[in-house]
């Protein structure tokens, strides 16, 4: 039950954020459940792409997804991502949950000093710059073996000229492109090692959390742009201590 209820709030984190749904998912699969730690991230991205998935559907019947910035930053992410993923199953889960953690800081102060409006051509959109950007970002979180969605957002909304609410719309579609980039590398990485994933804790969390998304995305229309991206940093600021601590201690 405990399990159910965190895999909730990570889809509540998702559908409200546009992000952070895989730094919660690891601490529930490691410590709830028990898993070892290379294990847990690598179910995470996978939790995390299913959700993601299953709840762009609602944002694409909204038409709140912008499938222009689908195609020039996700595809891209796809692969950095999943080089990022071969860097990630080199080195010890610690650093990446280091890395991680300073991420999240730098994401945070972003979006803090970043006052965004609905005009969504305050920012022009730039081609190379957005795919490089999908690429940087892809690596980065295939890395620290998340969906990185606290990354994509700011990216979105700096570069990509999307105003926040359809860049939290259209990071959902891309979190899941690029996690399912990641797990394939840790997957058939495992797979070769002769470990065993397992699927039906997978498939639960993956339902319940989608649950968590469609309350998240009811809760992000009513709050006010402003108030929205002042909670994205403060969680961001919360979970970025939290893994920290996790990684150091």
């Amino acid at each position: 039950m405990i399990a159910l209820l965190g895999a909730l709030i990570i889809g509540l984190s998702l559908g409200l954020f546009g992000s952070g749904g895989s730094i919660l998912t690891v601490p529930v699969l490691l410590y709830l459940l028990k898993m070892p730690a290379d294990m847990a991230i690598a179910s995470s991205l996978l939790i995390v792409a299913g959700i993601s998935l299953l709840g762009s559907v609602q944002n694409a019947w909204q038409r709140r997804i912008s499938w222009r910035h689908v195609l020039w930053f996700g595809v891209p992410g796809m692969l950095g991502t999943y080089g990022g993923a071969w860097l990630g199953t080199l080195v010890d889960s610690r650093w990446q949950l280091l890395c991680f953690a300073i991420l999240m800081v730098v994401a945070a102060v972003l979006m803090w000093r970043n006052r965004q409006t609905n005009t969504a051509n305050q920012y022009p959109f730039n081609h190379t710059k957005v795919i490089v950007d999908g690429l940087l970002v892809g690596a980065i979180t295939g890395f620290v073996g998340v969906g990185g969605g606290f990354l994509i957002v700011p990216a979105l909304v700096l570069m990509g000229g999307l105003p926040m609410n359809k860049a939290i719309a259209t990071s959902l579609s891309i979190i899941a492109l690029k996690s399912f980039a990641g797990f394939t590398k840790y997957y058939l990485t495992f797979s070769a090692a002769g470990l065993n994933f397992a699927w039906q804790i997978i498939a639960i969390m993956i339902i319940a959390g989608l649950l968590g998304t469609f309350v998240g995305n009811w809760l992000g229309q009513k709050l006010p742009k402003q108030l929205l991206q002042k909670g994205f940093s403060v969680f961001l600021i919360i979970m970025a201590v939290v893994v920290f601590t996790q990684s150091v201690l």
